[in-house]
């Protein structure tokens, strides 16, 4: 038996969670699965799961995955560094994204990539929550906003701009703020992994201050903070990626704008020991010549206030 080929099956069913999802994602059957781990186990001579409604590791389960998830990470650098002497990417990369990012830019751009690159296999997994890169297995991760410190190396691709915003309805109906002070009389639409305690952290002089709102909505769905302000139920902070369209399109107006938090940057972030990845640094440069620099949507975002301000100008 090969044990480079057990601890691939070891760990896709680590990762999944049960066997029948590890089954699916390796192509074979939940028989074939349960059949590996069991020889596996028994060639060790130890138990490397609890058995029960779910799978949990044992204690020898769990070192034996870290050093898993260590040597196949090994093998797929040296992979990499021969492929590096080739025109032609091939193997596998396995990528976690955040989802409302994906939805809208990312996805035909990786549908994009993987056409460039045919021999090429993607794995990828679409979540808002920030993943472990070396206990997940995941070659690179896509991130939005301030990066934590960390031995991660991190590149940028693009600013990820953020506005105040509000449909002119509701501006209409209560006003439209000029300064942050009149927060306080306006509902507000709350993105959970950003604001948990419902407050708005906000640029004032040189700091940030929290500011309290008026919950009308609270979601960790960036889409439907977009369609409920879109709707007039409040004021929302979105990124620009998201609200440009929307704001083009007159369905959104930006307000507060010297108090628009910061959105930090759209990131790759990757390990030390894939720093020579030749399939990662053609995604990156991949992804950063699709985006653009400034990025696309703040591209129309400055060509149609270059356009108001031309017509201001002409009008009698």
């Amino acid at each position: 038996m090969n044990k480079l080929s057990e601890m691939h099956f070891f760990v896709a069913v680590v990762d999944t969670g049960s066997i029948s999802e590890a089954a699916r994602l390796l192509g074979t059957t939940k028989s074939m699965v349960s059949q590996r781990i069991q020889q596996l186990e028994k060639r060790l001579g130890s138990l490397l799961f609890e058995r029960g409604r779910q799978l949990r590791l044992t204690e020898p389960g769990q070192v034996f995955y870290h050093y898993c998830v260590r040597i196949l990470a090994d093998v797929e650098d040296a992979e990499d560094a021969v492929q590096a002497f080739t025109s032609s990417l091939r193997g596998s990369l396995r990528l976690s994204a955040p989802m409302a990012f994906s939805i809208r830019y990312l996805t035909p751009i990786l549908a994009a990539f993987a056409v460039r690159y045919p021999d090429l296999r993607l794995d990828i997994e679409f979540d808002d929550r920030y993943v472990n890169l070396q206990e997940e297995n995941f070659d690179a991760a896509i991130r939005l906003g301030a990066l934590p410190d960390s031995s991660l190396i991190a590149k940028t691709i693009a600013v990820n701009r953020h506005v105040i915003c509000a449909s002119p309805a509701y501006l209409a109906t209560h006003g439209t703020p000029q300064t942050v002070q009149n927060l306080a009389g306006h509902h507000a639409l709350l993105y959970v992994h950003r604001e948990p305690n419902g407050m708005w952290r906000l640029p004032v002089g040189e700091g940030l201050e929290s500011f309290r709102v008026e919950r009308r909505l609270r979601t960790n769905n960036a889409y439907q903070l977009l369609e409920g302000a879109k709707a007039g139920m409040g004021l929302a902070i979105l990124p620009t990626f998201l609200a440009a369209d929307a704001i083009l399109a007159g369905e959104l107006k930006v307000v507060l704008e010297p108090h628009a938090p910061p959105g930090g940057n759209i990131s790759a972030v990757y390990r030390q020991s894939h720093r020579a990845s030749p399939k990662l640094q053609a995604l990156i440069g991949f992804l950063s010549e699709q985006i653009g620099s400034p990025p696309v949507w703040e591209q129309k975002l400055a060509a149609h206030a270059q356009s108001i301000e031309r017509s201001q100008k002409v009008k009698p």
